[in-house]
Order: structure tokens, then sequence, then C-alpha cells
């Protein structure tokens, strides 16, 4: 008898997790964004979004939703504390900023607290100058830095974010000690200190970069990454300028839900998410936005979290 009740017990949570997949989503869905309007997150987690609504996607839209602070700590701090696991609440995620964050401590998340779905993108930190600057190589930037240590201001988007790893790498490969300072605003505001002269330069993301450097207003000096990117072939990396910086700090972004939400709404986000990232208009609008895009599976990225956690551990002890 109890073997019958038990049986029967596993046959309606399989009926019912079956049929939690297969009405799923019924209702529009939010994606929280840790970082302001403007920046490259919130610009192109709007861009791979666009098609959720297609019924070969996940048939109902996604509003994105903004929580920016402390380079990310509020939104994912929410994220990881008052989101409900139903599904109905996405965040998009940056590392290696919300790892290195949670190996310093003082938040209340780490990798076990969310469940990756899919990665969209690969974003390498890059240094830039205004437009008018003296400064055209990493060679200007570290000799500046060398004569006048701690006095070469450089914005990014907060502290533990890749562009705070970034700096941390220059520093160490050049025995430079630049003055790093994070913005409130995001990669965005740090772009704007440097467009408006407040700082002598800047580590931000290579797409938000591309479109300022294609307005004319700053110039992209290195790229903190293993080769150069396809959209700056001429600008060269860090390692051919002779700075040991490697691409721990590029920022990988993608989607992810809360711990606890229902395995069949992971397996049908898991599912679904990469063929939307994939779909021809994304790409189209994320090339034109100097986006890199570099698409992930569930399981690529739950190797990928794992491989930066290991990095950063390394990197980050002793900070």
């Amino acid at each position: 008898m109890k073997r019958m009740i038990a049986g029967a017990a596993l046959a309606f949570m399989s009926l019912t997790g079956a049929a939690v997949a297969e009405d799923y989503p019924e209702r529009p869905i939010m994606m929280m964004v840790s970082y302001g309007a403007g920046g490259a997150t919130d610009f192109q987690a709007r861009i791979v979004t666009m098609t959720s609504g297609n019924e070969d996607a996940l048939g109902m839209p996604i509003a994105i939703i903004n929580k920016p602070g402390a380079g990310g700590r509020v939104g994912w701090n929410w994220f990881a504390t008052q989101a409900d696991p139903d599904g109905y609440t996405l965040a998009a995620y940056n590392v290696p900023h919300f790892i290195a964050q949670s190996i310093k401590g003082g938040v209340e998340y780490s990798t076990d607290s969310f469940e990756p779905i899919a990665n969209w993108g690969a974003d390498p930190a890059v240094f830039v100058v205004g437009a008018d600057s003296e400064f055209n190589s990493m060679e200007d930037v570290v000799t500046f830095a060398k004569e006048n240590p701690g006095k070469l201001t450089v914005s990014g988007a907060g502290l533990f974010v890749g562009h705070h790893i970034a700096a941390l790498q220059i520093d160490k490969a050049a025995g430079t000690k630049m003055a790093y300072i994070p913005t409130k605003g995001g990669g965005a505001a740090a772009m704007k200190a440097v467009i408006a002269g407040e700082v002598m330069g800047g580590i931000n993301n290579l797409s938000d970069a591309f479109r300022a450097q294609e307005a004319g207003n700053v110039k992209i000096l290195g790229v903190a990454d293993l080769e150069r990117n396809a959209f700056l072939p001429d600008v060269p990396t860090m390692m051919e300028q002779g700075l040991d910086v490697d691409n721990s700090s590029v920022n990988f972004r993608g989607v992810m839900v809360p711990k606890g939400t229902p395995p069949e709404v992971i397996e049908k986000l898991s599912a679904t998410v990469p063929e939307m990232f994939a779909n021809s208009r994304v790409a189209k609008k994320m090339e034109a936005g100097g986006s890199p895009m570099h698409i992930m599976t569930r399981d690529e990225v739950i190797e990928m979290w794992a491989q930066r956690q290991q990095t950063l551990n390394e990197l980050l002890a002793g900070l």
C-alpha cells in the first residue's frame, strides 16, 4: 500500500512538472539588470530579449528593470534574497563581476545563489582616453603612471568588476599605481567621465568604447584579451604592448534565475534562450552596436563559472 501511495505521488509530481513546463510562461517575464540604462549590459539585454515574445521563442515578452548600484551589488543582492524563484524573474549576470565580489565578501550571493541559463556575449575590457588626450598607446599611459604615482585617474564601473580586474592586472604588470575611480552609474557613467575630461583615462567595455570611438569621443589604446577583437582590428592587446594582462577581465553576459527555480522551468529556459540569442535580427543589432556575441548553453556556462571562480580566487588572493 505504501509503495502504491509513493508511486502515485511520484507520478503526480512528474505530471505536475510536465504541466508547469508546458504552460510556462503564462505571463510576461521581468529581467533585472544590475546596471543603469544606456550601459553595455542594459543595451545588450534589450537586444537579446527583443524576440522573446515570438512563438518560436518563449511566447511572452521580457521587460527589463534596472537596479543599479555598487558595481552590481545592489541588484544581485536583491535577486539572491528577494526575487521569487518561479521563472518570472530573471537576471542578467556579469562574470567576473559577481564572482569576484562574492570572493571579496560583503555581499549576499555567490555562484551557489543562482542557476545559469545561457550566455549571450563576451565583452573584453579596453583602456580608453579622451579623443584629445596626449596618450596614444599603453606605453604612454604606463610612462606617465610611473613618473606620477597615484596621479593617473582612471574610471570604471565599480569595485571588483571586469574593469577593476583589468586595472589591477595592468598595475601589477607595469609596476604602477593608477587611481582607479569607480563610478555610481556603471559603465555609461564611467565613459561619460572620460569624455568630459573628469578623469585622464578609463577602463570600459569594448562595446561601449566602440560606439564612443565611432562618435569621435574617445581613443581606444589597448584590449585586455588574448587576441585582437574583430570590432577593433587595429587596436593591439595589452600583451602585444608588453603588459602581462590576460582575459580574466573579459565580461561574460547571460541570463540566470534564482536558486530554487523549478527544474522544469530551468529546462524550458535552457532549451529556448540560446536559440533566442541566435536569432538573426538579434545578431545584426548586436553587430551594429559593436557588441561581441558568445552564445553558450547552460552546461557550458556552469563550466565557465567554475573556471572563473578558480582563476579569480588565485588573482584576488591577498588583495
